[in-house]
């Protein structure tokens, strides 16, 4: 068990980084910021020359590759970290100097459990990519097959494991500030983080998503899913069929192979519309750095390590919000909101639908180019302090991911808008889903399963259940100690231990 002392020696040193970099500006200038906090900010940037504005991902990537994680997962909480703060996180890059050839070597033989030359041809000793958690060398397996492999970086692993226990510790000190601290819930958002990084540190896991997510994608054959290779993974390597495309990154190159924007641009919206609205499972990390545009015309993904799930209630009530902000059914958009307990009861309904109004009109009677699926949910969820919401992971990394995807197809097509391209598909989904025969076999099946259910329920009865599509249960929270002080002290300790978490370093900000 880690000691609090260990604990406040890392945070003094994230802390002094974040300071070089400027990461604690936010807090130092926020009004409501304690006068001790500031004080001992300003002694935490005592003889650095810090940037005129903040770089929350250069100080992260100083940090090391937990932090850089940590930053890419609050690039999704604009709501917690502020607009500002999320754009430049957005832009963090986790490339690394890549491990010796020798000791990636050692690491798929081990992995692999066999000697490499029985596995492959021959294998590139230099990456094509080296990132935080892994790096990924070119081969040529022994029966002549093109092969991209993915190798986690030796100790990678104790270095996460580290960091994520003092993370713990340390967001449940920040959460005994109580308020907004509390009401973000920071020892939340590391648990996710924790299992986010959980699915990224198991590569045959990350192999499974891959091949799940390719089975689904066969309704969308302009979109493409490299193979796994089984034979050749394990949970610290992956092997898969080597994608020879041309990253989405290089427009110019794009154009000049003969590939049309627009089309591609029309085919990553299209196919992440069927992953998250029909399927409910998604790719959640579609950036232009995971596509590639192939010789034939089709798109092709990538890095399956973030992965996005949503069960069917749950998309249809975003499906509804969605309309309902569009066509003024505010009333209804509020309802939903209750139903599915992202608005605690004790608020009113009525005042929760103004709210809303005050997030549709602006957008109402524009053309719907001009309406953009990306702006619109950030003004929907910018309401949630108001109205004590909670804010939900799974929703967020939809959210994140659909302001990505627009932003990538408008780099391929400044004409296509979000909204435009999705209307279509969505109003059929939802005529399907909610259709007389829909609802019809929905009933049915829901009869069938509660009536295996009464012998198990009479057994429970006192037992509380949440309602379906409701937020999924959070993750299981770390048990921590937390140390006690006077107040002055408490300050100056939860100001260090929020600078080094990285998410209460830009607490304030929004």
């Amino acid at each position: 068990m880690t000691t609090s002392v260990t604990h406040l020696w890392r945070l003094l040193k994230w802390g002094r980084t974040l300071a070089r970099h400027g990461a604690l500006q936010g807090i130092e200038r926020d009004p409501l910021t304690p006068t001790a906090v500031r004080q001992l900010l300003r002694l935490a940037r005592f003889g650095l020359r810090q940037p005129a504005e903040p770089d929350y991902a250069a100080a992260l990537q100083a940090i090391g590759p937990a932090a850089i994680k940590l930053g890419q997962a609050l690039a999704t909480r604009p709501d917690l970290v502020g607009e500002v703060a999320a754009k430049n996180l957005i832009q963090l890059q986790d490339s690394l100097p890549p491990v010796a050839f020798a000791q990636i070597r050692k690491a798929i033989e081990k992995g692999l459990e066999a000697p490499i030359e029985s596995l492959f041809q021959s294998i590139d000793e230099v990456p094509v990519g080296a990132a935080s958690i892994a790096q990924v060398h070119r081969a040529v397996t022994t029966e002549g097959r093109v092969v991209a492999v993915k190798v986690l970086r030796p100790g990678i692993e104790d270095e996460f494991a580290r960091a994520l226990e003092t993370y713990e510790w340390a967001a449940a000190h920040v959460e005994t500030l109580g308020g907004e601290a509390e009401r973000l819930r920071p020892r939340l958002i590391v648990a996710h983080f924790k299992q986010w990084t959980r699915r990224e540190l198991d590569l045959q896991r990350e192999a499974a998503s891959a091949s799940e997510l390719k089975e689904k994608m066969v309704a969308e054959p302009d979109f493409y899913v490299p193979e796994i290779d089984w034979s050749r993974s394990a949970r610290r390597v992956m092997t898969l069929e080597w994608i020879d495309g041309i990253k989405l990154t290089r427009r110019d190159e794009l154009i000049a192979a003969g590939h049309q924007p627009k089309a591609l641009a029309a085919i990553l919206i299209r196919a992440f519309l069927r992953q998250a609205v029909v399927d409910g499972f998604f790719h959640a990390d579609l950036h232009q750095g995971n596509l590639f545009a192939l010789p034939d015309g089709r798109l092709a993904a990538i890095d399956f390590g973030i992965m996005g799930r949503i069960d069917r209630r749950a998309r249809l009530w975003l499906a509804e919000i969605l309309y309902g902000l569009i066509t003024g059914n505010y009333q209804r958009v509020a309802e939903i909101h209750f139903e599915a307990q992202y608005v605690p009861s004790h608020h009113n309904v009525a005042e929760f639908a103004t709210a809303l109004r005050a997030v549709g009109e602006p957008i109402r009677g524009l053309p719907v180019k001009s309406i953009s699926v990306g702006r619109m949910l950030e003004s929907l969820f910018s309401i949630t302090r108001d109205f004590d919401m909670q804010t939900q992971p799974h929703l967020l990394l939809l959210q994140k991911t659909m302001v990505m995807e627009e932003g990538v197809a408008t780099a391929l097509d400044p004409d296509i808008n979000m909204w435009e391209a999705a209307e279509p598909f969505l109003r059929e989904w939802i005529r399907g889903e909610l259709g007389p025969e829909a609802i019809a076999a929905d009933a049915l099946v829901d009869l069938v399963r509660t009536a295996k259910l009464i012998p198990d329920l009479i057994k429970r009865i006192d037992t509380a259940f949440p309602p379906a599509g409701a937020a999924p249960p959070p993750p299981p929270l770390a048990s921590v100690a937390v140390i006690r002080r006077p107040p002055l002290l408490g300050y100056a300790l939860v100001a260090l231990l929020a600078a080094a978490a990285g998410a209460a370093a830009v607490l304030l900000l929004g």
